[in-house]
C-alpha cells in the first residue's frame, strides 16, 4: 500500500532507471488513448545551500563537525554542567563569536546564491498553449511545455529544437555560459517538424519524445521522437546532441525558435555540471590537524599532572582541609573518583586556551580575502581575451607554493592552438606556398611552390576532401546569391584545425561556400559551383581519432571522404598507399607540425543502402548508442584509398619556454600529457626547453617493444635497462633529487598511450605490479616525462599514479579543454586556460589563467607567498596560545592546585578575539619576505619551502620551546618581582589579579612585537593593527578596571591596572620582561643580517672578478639565499 502510495506521489519516477517519455504540449498522442500526466521535477534551479528554516540547524551541525569546535562546544557544556574555575563565558564567548562570524559569511554567501535564482526563475518566457502565446515565469516551465525563444535570449531550460524561422530548421547558439566557446554552434530540427512555424501549427502536433535520463555530459544526448498523424504510422526521428538546445546558451543570428521542455530545474544539463565536485584538502590543513593532536595531548597532559600532583598536595590533611576552610558533609561524601574526575575537567577547562578555536576563522578569512590578490594581478590580464585570472577554489592558495609535479596538455595549452595551413603532400608529391593572413582570410603571397605534381585528378580529389570532410560553418554578413564572394566569408567551427584545413584548400583554389539545405556548395579551380548532398557525418571523438563524411555527387556517385591521425587511418588504407605519405608525415612531425591523412572510398548503391540502415538503426537505439555507432563507423571505415596528408602549424604560446625553464629550476617535475604523435610532441618539447640537447631521451613506445614478438618480455627488459641507468647516476641519497638534477646528466622519458595500457593492464600475473613498479622508479629519476597518444581517461590514471607514490607529492594539472577535465579534478591542484577549445577545463578547474606563462609567476611568486603566510599564521597561533596558557600552569604549582585562574576572565576571552588577532590577518594577507620580482626571476627560492618545509617538525619544535621559553619568563619574572614584600611607596601589598595582570600586560605585548620582528613589508594597515591592538588593550583594560567607565566598580578588577601602572619597578619590570623575552629572537636577525652582508659583499667581489674577465655578467642580483632575503628588514 505505502509503495503504491510512493509511486503516484512520484510519478514517471519507475521509468528514471533508463529513459524518459515527453509528450509535445503536453497532448496525448492518440484521442483513443488515457492519457496519464507525468510527474517530473518543476523549472526552479536552486543553487543555494539553505533555506530559512533549516539555515541554523544546518549551518551548526556543519560547524560542529569541526574538531576544535567541537571541542569548545564540550569544554562549555562541562563549564555549564561542573563547578569549574572559570566562567562559561570565557569559552562560550569565543565560540559564540566563531560560529557566528562563519554562519554570517555563509549566510550572506547563501543569500546571493538565493537571489541570483530568483533572477533566473523569475524571467519571463513565452509557452505554447491553446494554440496561443502565454507569457509565464521561467520556474513554471513543466517537461512537455513548448517554448517559443527569441534572438539573444537565453534558453530557460533544455529543449529539443522543434523549429525555427529558417527554411532548413537550423538556429545559431553560443554556450559561453556553459562551455566558455564564444563561437556559433549550428543546432538543427528533425525534418518532420521544420515547418511547424507557427502557434497553431505547432498546437496540432501529436509527437512523443523518448530520452535519456537526465546526466551532466553536455556534449552527450540519446533519444528519439515519434510523429504520429491521423492516417499514416507514426515516423520515428533519431535524436541526438545536435538537436538538444541547453538551458544557460544563448539564441545568435536567429530571429525565433519553438522548442519542447525535455529537462527542466535541476535536472538540466547545467544544473547537474554544478553538483558534486570533490573537496580538495591542502597539505596545511592537514598539518594543522596534527598539531591539533599534539597540542591536546599536551593538554590531557597538563590536566593530567595537575591533577595528580593536587591530590598529592591533599594527602597531607592540613592541606586537604586547613581550618580556615572546612569541606560540608556533602563534600566529604562525595566519592574520591567522581571528585578526581571533576577536578580532571575543571583542570581541562582552565587549560583549553591551548587549542586556538579562532585560527579557524581567521585561517578562512586569509584564504578567501588572499585570492583576491590573484584576481586583481594585472599581470594575469590577457587584452586578447579582455580577462584575468579567475579563482574558483580559495582553500588551495597555499598549495600553489608546494607543487611536485606539473602535468601539462600540449595543443593549446603549451601552444597556442591557432593552426596555420603550412603544406600538403598528394600521393607522396609535396605542396607548398607561403600565404599572409589579413583579415581571418587566406591571401597567396607569390607563387605556389609545387614539387613535382601529382596527378589532376587525384589533386582535385584531395581538395574536395579537404572541402567537405568537416563541420566548418559559414558566417555570411549579409545573405547573398550562390555567387557568394569569398572576401564576404567567414569560417565558425569548435576545432581551429578545420578552419586551417579549409582555409588551405582556398589556398589551391577549391572555396567552401557553405552547407545550404543538406547540400554543401563547394567553389572548383574553374569557378564553378559544385553541390554534393550530405548524407551522414562521421563525427570525430577522441578514441576513434578521425572523422568521415558520406556525400553523393551531382553525377550521383556516393563518396565517403575521411580525415584523421595516421595512426587511425593506415590501418584501414591499403598498404601499398602508405610508403608515399608515411615519410612526409613523419618528416611533418619532426618539424613540430599537426598532422592527418586523408582517405576516400567509393560506395556502391547497395553499399550504402546496407551502411544507411545501420547507421539509422544505432542513432534509433535509446540504450547503448555509442558504443553501436562505433561499431557501425569501424565497419564503414575499412578498406579505404590513401589520398595525402596535410601538416598545421600550431605555434608555441608566448614565454613558453620560459616558463618550462623557470619551473625546472623551480625543481618542479613537469609532466606533457598529450594525444598528439610522438614525433610532434618531441619536437614541441624541444622548442619549449622542456628536453635540453644534452638530455638523453629513454623511450617506451610501440616502436621500441614491437621489435620483439612478446611485448611484456621486451617492456620488461627495457623497463630493468632503464632502471640500471638511472639508478648508477643517481645512487640512493638523503638528499632531494630536485637539488642533484644539475650535478648529473638529465634524462627524460617518452612512452606512448598503448605501452603505458600494457603497463598498467598487463595480464593478470604478479608482473603487472612489477612493471608499475620499475615504471615509477624511472619516472621519479627523470626531470621530464613526455606522454604522447594519450586518452583523457589515461592522463588521469597518470596523475593518479604519481599522487599515489611514496611521500604523496602534490600535483598540479593545467590544460585548456575537455580532454584535461579528467586530470584536472584528480589532481591536488587544477588549473585551467581559458583557450580555444572552450571553457570546459577552466569552469572544472580550481584556478583559471589565460596563458601558460601566467603559471611562473602562479606558483614561484603568489603561490611562495600564500604558503609563508599561512604557515607563518598557524605556527603563530600555536605559538601565542602555548604563552598564554602555560604561565596559568606553572601558577597552579603555587595555589596549591586549587583550579585558581591566573588571568581575569574578560582577558581569558578578549585575548584571541581582540588582542591577538588583527595583527596576524593582516600579516597574513599582506607580507612580502621577499620581493615579488625576486621571486619569479629568482627559482630557486621555490624550493626552499617545497616538501611542506615550514610545517615540518623542526619548526613545529622551534616555535614551541620558543612559547615555552616565553611563557616561562612572563611567570617566573614576575613572580621574582613579587618577592618583594611591597611594591609602592605607601606599603600597600599587591594581590592575585595585579600579578596575573602583569603577566598578561607582558604577554600581550610581547606576542605582538614578536609579529612586529617578524614583518618584512611594512604597510599602513600592518602599522594600524600592531599599534592600534596594543593601543586597545590599553584602553579596555582602563576601561573594564572602572577607571572610564565607572559603573563597572563592583567588579574585581577595579583600578587593578590603574593602580598597577602607578608603580615603576612594574614599569621596568614589564619592559625588561619583554626585552628578555625577545632577546633570542633579536639576536637571531642580527646574526642573519650579519651573514646577509656578508653574503652581499662576497657577491660584489664575484661581480668584480667578472668584469675583469671580460666576460657580461648574467648573474641575477638575487643570488641570495631564502634565508637570508628573508631578513631583509
Amino acid at each position: 500500500m505505502f509503495r503504491r502510495s510512493l509511486n503516484r506521489f512520484c510519478a514517471g519516477e519507475e521509468q528514471r532507471v533508463g529513459t524518459r517519455t515527453v509528450f509535445v504540449g503536453n497532448h496525448p498522442v492518440s484521442d483513443t488513448e488515457t492519457y496519464i500526466a507525468q510527474r517530473f521535477c518543476d523549472n526552479r534551479i536552486v543553487s543555494s545551500k539553505y533555506t530559512l528554516w533549516n539555515f541554523l540547524p544546518k549551518n551548526l551541525f556543519e560547524q560542529f563537525r569541526r574538531i576544535a569546535n567541537f571541542y569548545f562546544l564540550i569544554i562549555f557544556l562541562v563549564q555549564v554542567t561542573v563547578d569549574t574555575p572559570t566562567s562559561p563565558v570565557t569559552s562560550g564567548l569565543p565560540l559564540f563569536f566563531v560560529i557566528t562570524v562563519t554562519a554570517i559569511k555563509q549566510g550572506y554567501e547563501d543569500w546571493l546564491r538565493h537571489r541570483a535564482d530568483n533572477e533566473v526563475n523569475k524571467s519571463t518566457v513565452y509557452i505554447i498553449e491553446n494554440a496561443k502565446r502565454v507569457r509565464k515565469e521561467s520556474e513554471k516551465i513543466k517537461v512537455g511545455d513548448v517554448v517559443e525563444v527569441q534572438a539573444d535570449e537565453t534558453f530557460p531550460c533544455d529543449l529539443i529544437l522543434l523549429s525555427s524561422c529558417t527554411t532548413d530548421g537550423t538556429c545559431y547558439v553560443t554556450t559561453a555560459s556553459l562551455d566558455g566557446e564564444s563561437n556559433c554552434k549550428t543546432h538543427y530540427a528533425v525534418r518532420d517538424t521544420i515547418a511547424l512555424c507557427t502557434a497553431e501549427s505547432i498546437e496540432n502536433l501529436r509527437a512523443a519524445i523518448e530520452c535519456e535520463q537526465p546526466q551532466p555530459d553536455l556534449y552527450k544526448f540519446v533519444g528519439r521522437i515519434n510523429i504520429y498523424s491521423d492516417s499514416l504510422e507514426a515516423v520515428a526521428r533519431s535524436l541526438g546532441p545536435e538537436n538538444l538546445l541547453l538551458k544557460g546558451a544563448t539564441l545568435k543570428n536567429t530571429k525565433k525558435i519553438y522548442g519542447v521542455a525535455v529537462y527542466t530545474g535541476m535536472e538540466t544539463k547545467m544544473a547537474l555540471n554544478y553538483q558534486g565536485k570533490s573537496q580538495k584538502r591542502s597539505a596545511v590543513e592537514k598539518s594543522i590537524n596534527a598539531f591539533l593532536i599534539v597540542y591536546l595531548f599536551i593538554l590531557l597532559t597538563k590536566a593530567a599532572v595537575c591533577t595528580t600532583l593536587k591530590y598529592v598536595w591533599q594527602s597531607n590533611p592540613y592541606n586537604d582541609e586547613p581550618w580556615y576552610n572546612q569541606k560540608t558533609q556533602k563534600e566529604r561524601e562525595t566519592m574520591k573518583v567522581l571528585k578526581m574526575f571533576t577536578d580532571f575537567l575543571s583542570f581541562m577547562v582552565l587549560f583549553n586556551f591551548i587549542i586556538p578555536v579562532s585560527m579557524y576563522v581567521t585561517v578562512e578569512m586569509q584564504k578567501f580575502l588572499g585570492s583576491f590578490f590573484i584576481t586583481w594581478d594585472k599581470d594575469f590580464f590577457d587584452e586578447e581575451i579582455n580577462e584575468g585570472a579567475l579563482v574558483n577554489t580559495s582553500d588551495l592558495n597555499e598549495e600553489l607554493g608546494q607543487v611536485d609535479y606539473v602535468f601539462t596538455d600540449k595543443t593549446g595549452t603549451l601552444t597556442e592552438n591557432s593552426m596555420e595551413f603550412i603544406e600538403c603532400c598528394i600521393d607522396g608529391h609535396k605542396y607548398k606556398g607561403e600565404i599572409q593572413e589579413v583579415d581571418g582570410l587566406s591571401e597567396t603571397d607569390g607563387p605556389l611552390t609545387y614539387f613535382d605534381k601529382a596527378d589532376k585528378n587525384r589533386e582535385e580529389l584531395f581538395l574536395r576532401a579537404l572541402c567537405l570532410c568537416h563541420t566548418v560553418e559559414i558566417k555570411t554578413n549579409d545573405t547573398v546569391d550562390g555567387t557568394t564572394e569569398s572576401a564576404e566569408l567567414t569560417y565558425i567551427s569548435s576545432s581551429p584545425d578545420e578552419i586551417a584545413l579549409v582555409k588551405g584548400a582556398k589556398k589551391y583554389g577549391f572555396t567552401f561556400l557553405g552547407n545550404r539545405s543538406g547540400y554543401m556548395r563547394i567553389e572548383n579551380q574553374r569557378k564553378e559551383i559544385e553541390e554534393y548532398e550530405l548524407l551522414h557525418t562521421l563525427n570525430f571523438d577522441s578514441v576513434r581519432r578521425r572523422m568521415s563524411v558520406i556525400v553523393k555527387n551531382e553525377g550521383g556517385d556516393i563518396i565517403l571522404f575521411c580525415k584523421g591521425a595516421d595512426s587511425a587511418i593506415f590501418p584501414r588504407v591499403q598498404n601499398h598507399e602508405i610508403e608515399l605519405t608515411k615519410s612526409h608525415v613523419e618528416r611533418n612531425a619532426m618539424d613540430g607540425y599537426r598532422t592527418l591523412c586523408v582517405a576516400f572510398k567509393e560506395l556502391t548503391p547497395d553499399d550504402y543502402e546496407r551502411i544507411n540502415r545501420q547507421l539509422i538503426e544505432a542513432k534509433m537505439s535509446l540504450q547503448d548508442r555509442e558504443e553501436k555507432m562505433e561499431k557501425v563507423f569501424d565497419d564503414i571505415e575499412t578498406n579505404m584509398n590513401l589520398i595525402g596528408a596535410t601538416a598545421v602549424e600550431d605555434k608555441l604560446q608566448d614565454q613558453a619556454a620560459e616558463t618550462i625553464e623557470a619551473l625546472h629550476a623551480a625543481g618542479l617535475k613537469v609532466w606533457v600529457l598529450t594525444g598528439d604523435k610522438m614525433e610532434t610532441a618531441k619536437s614541441t618539447c624541444y622548442a619549449c626547453r622542456l628536453f635540453q640537447t644534452s638530455t638523453e631521451l629513454l623511450e617506451l613506445t610501440s616502436k621500441t617493444i614491437e621489435e620483439s614478438e612478446r611485448k611484456e618480455d621486451r617492456l620488461h627488459e627495457l623497463l630493468i635497462e632503464y632502471r640500471k641507468k638511472l639508478l648508477h647516476e643517481f645512487p640512493k641519497s638523503t638528499r632531494s633529487l630536485k637539488k642533484t638534477w644539475t650535478e648529473h646528466q638529465e634524462y627524460g622519458l617518452i612512452i606512448d598511450g598503448a605501452t603505458l595500457s600494457l603497463i598498467l593492464n598487463s595480464s593478470q600475473d604478479s608482473s603487472s605490479n612489477n612493471y608499475k613498479s620499475i615504471f615509477l622508479q624511472i619516472c621519479m629519476k627523470c626531470t621530464a616525462v613526455l606522454c604522447c597518444r594519450m586518452a583523457p581517461l589515461q592522463k588521469a590514471q597518470i596523475v593518479r599514479m604519481v599522487k599515489n607514490l611514496k611521500g604523496s607529492p602534490i600535483t598540479l594539472s593545467i590544460g585548456d579543454g575537455a580532454n584535461d577535465v579528467s586530470m584536472i579534478l584528480e589532481s591536488h591542484v587544477g588549473i585551467g586556460i581559458k583557450g580555444k577549445e572552450g571553457r570546459q577545463a577552466a569552469r572544472n578547474s580550481d584556478y583559471s589563467v589565460p596563458k601558460f606563462k601566467h603559471l611562473k609567476k602562479l606558483l614561484l611568486a603568489h603561490g611562495h607567498l600564500y604558503y609563508v603566510r599561512i604557515a607563518h599564521l598557524v605556527q603563530y597561533f600555536f605559538y601565542k596560545n602555548l604563552c598564554f596558557i602555560l604561565p596559568q600552569f606553572l601558577y597552579q604549582f603555587f595555589c596549591g592546585f586549587s583550579q585558581q585562574p591566573l588571568y581575569d576572565a574578560a582577558y581569558l576571552t578578549m585575548y584571541n578575539i581582540c588582542f591577538t588577532s588583527l595583527p596576524i590577518l593582516a600579516y597574513s594577507l599582506l607580507e612580502q619576505h621577499i620581493n615579488i620580482d625576486t621571486l619569479t626571476s629568482d627559482p630557486r627560492l621555490y624550493m626552499k619551502i617545497s616538501g611542506n618545509a615550514m610545517l615540518q617538525l623542526a619548526p613545529f619544535l622551534y616555535w614551541t620551546f620558543l612559547a615555552a621559553f616565553e611563557g616561562t619568563v612572563f611567570f617566573f619574572g614576575t613572580y621574582f618581582l613579587f618577592q618583594t614584600t611591597s611594591l609602592e611607596e605607601n606599603g600597600k601589598v599587591y594581590g592575585n589579579w595585579t600579578f596575573g595582570t602583569i603577566v598578561f600586560t607582558v604577554l600581550v605585548f610581547t606576542v605582538t612585537l614578536k609579529l612586529a620582528l617578524d614583518t618584512r613589508f611594512w604597510t599602513w594597515i600592518n602599522h594600524f593593527v600592531i599599534w592600534g591592538s596594543l593601543a586597545f588593550y590599553v584602553f579596555f583594560s582602563f576601561f573594564w578596571g572602572g577607571i572610564i567607565w565607572p559603573f563597572l566598580k563592583q567588579q574585581r578588577m577595579y583600578f587593578v591596572f590603574a593602580q598597577m601602572l602607578s608603580s615603576v619597578s612594574i614599569w621596568l619590570a614589564i619592559i625588561l620582561l619583554i626585552f628578555i623575552s625577545l632577546f633570542p629572537e633579536i639576536l637571531l636577525i642580527v646574526l642573519k643580517n650579519v651573514r646577509r652582508k656578508n653574503a652581499k659583499k662576497n657577491l660584489n667581489c664575484r661581480k668584480a672578478s667578472d668584469t675583469l674577465s671580460a666576460r657580461p655578467s648574467v648573474r641575477p642580483l638575487l643570488l641570495r639565499t631564502f634565508s637570508d632575503e628573508s631578513n631583509i628588514l
